[in-house]
């Protein structure tokens, strides 16, 4: 390929190069919105009253076409799933504190805007309540494509995008060296990423057998899974030499969408995509890497998006966890990880769905990683330390991962323990959420 063509995109992730008082964290959340006690997917015309009765919060909606697909307020996005989830795309922010109070505040948020509307939510990564035919469908452009094309490239595509919700979390770099460091301990933390935060061991509303059954349905995902280019020296130039070797998921020209028909975005790239003859351009760059589905992602920040969707002190902990290890800890972190071997990390990505913390990694269980790896996380965020009005550092947000680790026991475990004792799932459906954050 031409230099100077390839330069151009190369240089889109170095620009995402940020000094170290620039660092910031970005959590994107995804939630389940049910209708009524029998717990069914919210409908379309029930969303658009809910985005309805945000505005009155300075929320303001954005469409597509004539179709209200999301609201935006400052640096924040509400954005609609392709099973009408509702995700926040949250600011970012410059600690777990801030972190924290987002997630609260904008789940409080959707609490207040529901009422009158007979909604309520689940933590859960995975809806346990309603088959795939009983899901109603995002009206977005792109979703109609990904419908029709996805179960191409892996099965049980279809249920990831509308049975799954996940949180994902962004962590900026600090040269190419950076990157490539967090970027390959992200992915070989995966299988404890699995075990420490599984939420969704329910379908159909019974055990599936596993305790993350989400992670074991994206596991046959088309464009998913672990790359494999983080098991060899890495930089920008290998990730883009990567990701270029995908097919085109689609398009976009004048707000319309361009079908795929199986040519890669390296034909894009040279002018020979047959479905639009012209040259790929940033902006269709911006778009191809928003349709890679690993677990570890690459933009101009570094995306983490192994963790189900569980209550919001997790959406607090995880944050911290990860913090601690890669902005802190990351030479101590991926100094222990640069030593395990690329089979015995896919052979616990693979099992850790099921096993969760009894998986075994290079010799331990995935319990003893968690505390050797939350030792690092407390460390880091000490060193940070950042405060908060009441002096406490981050570390206060590490005390699910702690009981994780400490009880052997993620919170799916505890859902199949209270299944166990009532052989329903009724528990869910009386559940009432509380979203105060008092800060700690």
């Amino acid at each position: 390929m031409d230099s100077k063509k390839k330069s151009q995109f190369i240089e889109y992730f170095s620009k995402g190069i940020k000094n170290l008082n620039q660092l910031k964290i970005g959590v994107e959340h995804e939630r389940f919105l049910f209708e009524g006690q029998n717990k069914k997917r919210i409908s379309y015309e029930t969303l658009k009253k809910l985005f309805e009765n945000l505005k009155k919060n300075g929320w303001n909606p954005f469409f597509e076409k004539e179709n209200i697909i999301g609201m935006q307020r400052n640096n924040q996005q509400i954005t609609t799933e392709p099973g009408l989830q509702c995700e926040l795309s949250g600011a970012p922010l410059e600690n777990v504190h801030q972190v924290c109070a987002e997630s609260s505040n904008f789940l409080k948020e959707i609490q207040l805007a529901s009422k009158g509307l007979d909604l309520n939510t689940v933590s859960i990564g995975f809806d346990p309540f309603n088959n795939l035919s009983e899901v109603p469908r995002s009206p977005k452009q792109r979703y109609n494509i990904m419908t029709k094309e996805m179960p191409k490239g892996g099965s049980q595509s279809l249920e990831m995008m509308y049975r799954t919700c996940g949180i994902q979390i962004n962590y900026d770099y600090t040269s190419e060296n950076n990157f490539e460091k967090i970027f390959r301990l992200a992915n070989y933390l995966t299988p404890l990423a699995i075990a420490l935060y599984s939420n969704s061991p329910f379908e159909s509303e019974k055990p599936t057998g596993y305790l993350s059954y989400r992670n074991k349905v994206w596991q046959s995902t088309s464009r998913g899974g672990i790359m494999p280019i983080a098991f060899e020296k890495i930089n920008f130039e290998k990730y883009f030499d990567h990701i270029i070797e995908h097919p085109i998921l689609f398009a976009i020209r004048d707000k319309k969408y361009i079908e795929p028909n199986g040519q890669t975005f390296k034909d894009f790239i040279f002018g020979n995509f047959d479905n639009l003859k012209e040259e790929a351009n940033l902006e269709d760059f911006e778009t191809h890497l928003a349709t890679i589905f690993t677990e570890v992602r690459l933009k101009q920040y570094i995306e983490i998006r192994s963790l189900d969707a569980c209550d919001w002190e997790c959406l607090c902990d995880g944050p911290a966890f990860f913090t601690g290890l890669f902005y802190n800890s990351l030479d101590e972190a991926f100094e222990i990880v640069s030593k395990w071997k690329k089979e015995n990390i896919i052979n616990a990505y693979i099992e850790s769905p099921k096993k969760g913390l009894d998986t075994e990694l290079e010799g331990k269980k995935l319990h003893e990683w968690g505390k050797i790896f939350l030792d690092l996380a407390k460390k880091g965020l000490i060193q940070r330390n950042k405060v908060n009005s009441k002096g406490n550092n981050e570390t206060v947000y590490l005390k699910h991962v702690e009981n994780v680790v400490n009880n052997k026991k993620n919170r799916a475990q505890l859902l199949l323990e209270k299944f166990n004792k009532t052989k329903n799932l009724d528990f869910f459906k009386n559940e009432k959420e509380n979203f105060n954050y008092s800060g700690f």
